[in-house]
């Protein structure tokens, strides 16, 4: 068969070395695989003496310990080999802008030539041709690509997968149509070093095959596109009968699940839940129990009533579990034909209009050129033009403010027809299902896509009534408005190429501008009095705090503004200036569309920035308006709290202003009073059988609610192995100077068998302590260590975790209940400390405060039952379902020593086993399998 670039003979190189410093550090393995008409013919691999020493972080990434490199030639002896090897062939490597200038740099000290072969990058060439992969690196590649890969970090096993990767690469560039094609190559001069080469090469080979677009295509303008469905199921609804007996329901089980009695009785209380008056209820349902199975399974059968189901999730890693395993299940089970549909906000979906304008312009941006390329492809690809599929965690990149859906509903442009967030709301009003955030129903609960009375189930319940909080969250950031002010005067008057100077022969431009200046000063001013106003409430603070940045944050109460009137009088004027300097900039815009029906490129360019500029002006005058709306309204005003954000705390017109709720009650109501029936389902909903702390806090008292628990489908004490540190010898308390110091021993000293481990924190700087204390050691050398606060996001700690084999988290906050892994299990969680709340954090010292105005008892009614449940969260993280099994283990002794230790006693799941720290590290060691023991 003939193929592209068959005549091409590729060199795909990986170096290991001492280090990343060219002409400092060593080579010490080179290997290689040659590639000759598309095949692997030849590998090399060279062990390399460097005469200098070998880091042992670089000995634990790569296995090549001195004594593997101190009888072998030094590089000098193999670089004539080396250059016959290359000599005329195409340098491929996996980050080719380390390896070659590396390579080079080795030849050069050595008084060889440099290398002057065209070279290819297939970190780039990945990531385009398989735009929806989580993760680049080699390893990861290897994986979810199916390649071979015996031994990662050790260049002949690197060598032999990348040129297998590229082998992949070129396969699927070869099969992409030719439109998509002509656009990667016009795209990829832009690529590293010679990348483009194999656009070039490819494009014109298939070009002169002269390929049909396939039928599974469409074509509009440059753009190829996936063919999309609209019919979601079929019209003809089969009469849906619940079945009621353990017969009926073992013979729809039968090959398809486990017909298991627990989660049977859960599926029963809740269909008749479903089928009676009562409006709410809430149900606690420990992880593996099948519990998004028994929701879906009992509430399937009221659907064809013609309402529908919405359930509503903290993540998106918990809505695609939702979608691609417990929904086609349960489908299978019951044989009922029902659709789903997940809801997200519009900025999700790629907008064709935008994505075509984006092609046509200028790209300097390394990283956008290659979201551009991924796309192309993508779009070939996907079904939904859902962004998410791309994996992408730097949404807040200024590119994807040009491609994300507005939300406007598409007519009239050429892509209209194709529009993905109008193909989304299509499928949404038809569907039976709809899956969503609980962020995203707590800002669109009234939206008109949820149907007449619909159910909803709320999933991992005990985080909603935070997030309905956080979701009224908000903020004036005057500085960033003050910085806007700025920019936008260098636009008009001062900046190189602005708009007076260019039109200065226009009176009617002249005069705008001038007034523009004007307007934007008063504007300034307006902010700065805010400013000095809200600057002097840190007196009345109830808390202050000195971040690691250096800002001063202060909380300041609703009650502190006994001089409203003023408030509301600096925000007005605010209000007025805003207006007047959007209305002069729209009058702005609106002489320059009059003056001429077309513009250069550097003219457009400017116009859209303008244009921006009163997108940014709409936005803080929104946010005006909001925080005017609140303080008119007493009521709300008196439930909320203002944090001031100061960056140079001796500095007032460096104060920044956020609000927050402090109590989601009337919130909640609103939310309920548009469902018909509601289920709030957790694993962590009870203390001790006591459904009191969560009734209120999702504000149910006056609610008729019905409240369920629901047994372990196995013996969850033949599943866990619970061990509680209790030694004299070890620090007692978390407030201990020390305490924190014998957490990095007990990791070094104990974790052996574990693959996936996380630690949990109660704070970031011990995270911080603890990863500088273990992060080069070599007990660790197999794992990926990750650190919250310390190596990245915690979206790309999760995605990272979910992909390596063997990683260890080091976590805090939310990775006690708010991160979901999937179906990644963890093998021991050590939680280091009992999780209460931190009252230095100004947003708890906000809530409690205003709690304890209400007269409420802080500790027992609000600090000690959400440690419980945070607890029995962390605990939760072992268990995912019946075939897990794993280690955990807690440090804090005051469970033992306190007045309220047993109340988390009571709670957890499983009962603690005292080990002193020779025995809990003796026990880690060892690891922990149920299908290993008999009895424990």
């Amino acid at each position: 068969m003939n193929q592209a670039l068959s005549d091409q003979v590729f060199a795909v190189v990986d170096l290991e070395t001492t280090g990343t410093r060219r002409g400092q550090d060593r080579i010490i393995q080179f290997g290689c695989a040659i590639i000759k008409n598309r095949k692997i013919i030849k590998t090399y691999s060279f062990l390399i003496n460097p005469k200098a020493d070998i880091p042992q972080a670089v000995q634990n990434l790569t296995g090549i310990k001195p004594a593997d490199v101190i009888n072998q030639p030094v590089f000098k002896n193999f670089a004539t080999q080396i250059e016959d090897i290359l000599q005329g062939t195409v340098f491929v490597a996996h980050n080719i802008n380390f390896d070659l200038p590396f390579l080079n740099a080795e030849l050069a000290a050595n008084g060889f030539p440099k290398l002057h072969n065209r070279a290819i990058d297939t970190v780039e060439l990945s990531k385009i041709a398989f735009p929806t992969l989580p993760s680049y690196r080699l390893s990861d590649l290897t994986h979810s690509l199916n390649l071979k890969h015996t031994n990662p970090h050790q260049a002949d096993s690197d060598a032999y997968a990348t040129a297998s990767l590229l082998l992949k690469i070129l396969d699927k560039l070869e099969s992409l149509p030719q439109s998509t094609l002509n656009t990667l190559t016009s795209l990829s001069k832009g690529l590293l070093r010679d990348t483009q080469f194999i656009f070039k090469e490819i494009s014109e080979f298939t070009r002169q095959e002269k390929r049909p677009l396939s039928k599974k295509y469409l074509q509009i303008h440059s753009l190829v596109l996936k063919k999309q469905e609209h019919l979601l199921h079929s019209e003809t609804a089969k009469k849906a009968i619940f079945p009621k007996t353990d017969e009926e329901k073992k013979r729809l089980f039968k090959g398809k699940i486990e017909f298991r009695p627990a989660q049977v009785n859960l599926i029963n209380k809740l269909h008749a839940f479903f089928n009676n008056e009562r409006k709410a209820i809430l149900v606690e349902a420990p992880s593996g129990t099948g519990k998004s199975f028994s929701y879906l399974f009992s509430c399937f059968y009221n659907l064809y009533r013609g309402q529908k189901l919405v359930i509503a999730t903290p993540t998106m890693i918990l809505q695609n579990q939702l979608i691609e395993k417990d929904l086609p299940l349960a489908l299978q089970v019951s044989g009922l034909d029902l659709s789903s549909q997940v809801v997200k906000a519009s900025r999700h979906y790629l907008d064709l209009d935008g994505f075509e304008q984006s092609l046509k312009q200028k790209t300097d941006n390394q990283e956008t050129l290659i979201l551009k390329m991924k796309i192309l492809i993508w779009l070939t690809e996907t079904s939904t033009g859902d962004l998410d599929e791309l994996h992408t965690t730097n949404f807040a990149a200024p590119y994807f403010a040009q491609v994300q859906h507005p939300g406007d509903a598409r007519v009239g442009t050429v892509f209209a027809p194709y529009d993905f967030w109008n193909l989304a709301r299509y499928r949404q009003e038809q569907a039976d299902i709809l899956i969503t955030n609980q962020a995203y129903l707590a800002n669109h609960y009234q939206d008109s896509i949820w149907g007449q009375n619909p159910y909803l189930i709320v999933d991992e319940a005990h985080r909603f009534s935070d997030i309905v909080m956080n979701s009224r969250n908000n903020s004036l950031q005057f500085e960033s408005f003050w910085g806007m002010l700025s920019h936008l005067r260098n636009i008009i008057l001062f900046g190189e190429d602005n708009i007076a100077q260019d039109y200065k022969n226009s009176p009617v431009i002249t005069d705008l501008a001038a007034k523009a200046d004007g307007v934007i000063g008063d504007v300034v001013h307006a902010i700065n009095d805010l400013q000095v106003y809200l600057y002097d409430k840190k007196d009345t603070a109830i808390a202050r705090k000195i971040l690691p940045n250096g800002h001063l944050q202060v909380a300041v109460e609703s009650e502190s503004f006994t001089d409203l009137d003023k408030f509301l009088q600096l925000l007005a004027n605010l209000q007025n200036k805003i207006e007047e300097i959007r209305t002069i900039v729209n009058r702005l815009l609106g002489v320059l569309y009059q003056i001429s029906d077309s513009f250069l490129p550097r003219e457009e360019a400017r116009l859209n920035e303008l244009s921006e500029q009163v997108d940014l002006l709409d936005y803080y005058s929104e946010q005006a308006y909001l925080l005017s709306d609140l303080l008119n309204d007493h009521e709300q005003f008196s439930n909320c709290g203002l944090v001031l954000d100061v960056t140079n705390p001796a500095d007032s017109l460096a104060t920044n202003l956020n609000w927050m709720l402090l109590d989601s009650k009337f919130e909640l109501e609103k939310i309920y009073s548009c469902f018909k029936k509601i289920v709030f389902i957790s694993a962590t909903l009870s203390n001790n059988g006591d459904f009191s702390f969560s009734k209120k806090n999702l504000s149910l008292t006056k609610v008729d609610c019905a409240e369920v628990y629901s047994n372990y489908n196995f013996k969850l004490e033949k599943q866990v192995l619970a061990l509680s540190l209790t030694d004299p010898a070890a620090p007692s308390y978390p407030s201990d100077d020390s305490y924190d110091d014998f957490v990095a021993p007990l990791l070094l000293n104990s974790i052996r068998k574990q693959d996936k481990v996380l630690v949990l924190f109660t704070n970031l700087e011990a995270i911080s302590d603890v990863y500088s204390a273990i992060v080069t050691r070599p007990e660790f050398k197999d794992f990926e260590l990750l650190a919250q606060g310390v190596t990245g996001s915690n979206e790309k700690i999760v995605k990272r975790f979910n992909v390596a084999k063997r990683a260890i988290i080091l976590g805090a906050n939310s990775f006690w209940e708010g991160v979901d892994f999937g179906q990644t299990k963890v093998n021991l969680v050590i939680a280091t400390k009992l999780p209460f709340e931190s009252p230095d954090q100004i947003e708890v010292k906000l809530r409690q405060t205003n709690l304890a105005r209400q007269g409420i008892d802080v500790f027992n009614e609000d600090s000690l039952p959400r440690a419980i449940l945070r607890l029995k969260q962390g605990m939760g993280r072992l268990i995912r379902s019946p075939k897990d099994s794993g280690i955990f283990a807690l440090l804090d002794q005051r469970i033992w020593t306190s007045n309220y230790g047993l109340e988390f006693l009571k709670s957890l799941p499983v009962q603690l086993v005292q080990v002193n720290l020779d025995e809990l590290e003796k026990n880690i060691r060892k690891g922990y399998d149920k299908d290993n023991v008999s009895e424990k």
